[in-house]
């Protein structure tokens, strides 16, 4: 669990990363979570962006992204969610 420092603290670090998922009519796939825990695992840092004709509203997508790929939710902002997952491998990201 994130503490608000640690949560303030990575929502400063994403400011400038792109989004490299988009999710859309199709929801949240086997498959996009598949490739999230993949890029999480290499980045520790992600965001993904929820487009216009998702059905789902966008809370109940980050929750279902997160659970699945083993991530935390940072924050969910407009249409973006910032997920967070600590790296076995590749540690990059030193929390405060």
């Amino acid at each position: 669990m994130l503490t608000n420092t640690q949560k303030r603290f990575l929502r400063k670090e994403a400011h400038d990363i792109d989004a490299i998922f988009q999710v859309g009519k199709g929801g949240v796939s086997p498959n996009l979570v598949k490739h999230v825990a993949e890029a999480i695992e290499v980045r520790e840092l992600i965001k993904i962006s929820i487009l216009q004709n998702c059905e789902q509203p966008k809370e109940e997508v980050a929750e279902m992204v997160s659970a699945r790929s083993g991530s935390e939710v940072v924050q969910v902002i407009g249409r973006t969610i910032i997920l967070y997952k600590e790296s076995k491998n590749k540690k990059q990201i030193q929390l405060p």
